[in-house]
């Protein structure tokens, strides 16, 4: 584990977004539970979290109406139990960080793995998480 001095600005930079930081399983537990949509951001020091995903994550989160119900984070290599709880969710696919998945109904409907990451532009990365919104988490009316 890293010294928590060093990742406290990796950690800010997604509160800054509206992405409230869950630090234990329980409360990882508690807002993908919940009904409608949460976003779990799997954040890392890695520099492809730093210079790929995190800003398109913020990117994405302030160029889109349709915005998930429950934004949360989790620190991979800091609060492991937390960490562990978010990649339990995502059923069948390896764990990796960073990554950004989409819960609806406390079950998986989108997942942005590292590998897309590492091979993507935050605007990149931006422009298909507003897609992934548009598409999960849009609110249809009756």
């Amino acid at each position: 584990m890293y010294p928590e001095l060093m990742v406290i600005p990796m950690r800010e930079e997604l509160v800054r977004a509206g992405i409230s930081e869950t630090r234990t399983a329980d409360e990882v537990d508690a807002a993908v539970k919940q009904p409608g949509t949460t976003l779990v951001v799997v954040n890392s020091i890695c520099g492809c979290a730093a210079g790929k995903m995190r800003p398109g994550v913020r990117l994405a989160l302030s160029n889109t109406a349709n915005q998930p119900d429950r934004k949360i984070t989790v620190f991979a290599g800091q609060d492991r139990e937390a960490t562990e709880r978010a990649r339990g969710y995502f059923e069948g696919n390896p764990p990796t960080s960073p990554a950004i998945a989409i819960m609806r109904d406390g079950k998986l409907v989108y997942l942005m793995q590292r590998f897309v990451i590492e091979q993507s532009t935050a605007q990149q990365i931006a422009g298909e998480l507003i897609r992934a919104f548009d598409e999960f988490c849009a609110k249809t009316t009756a």
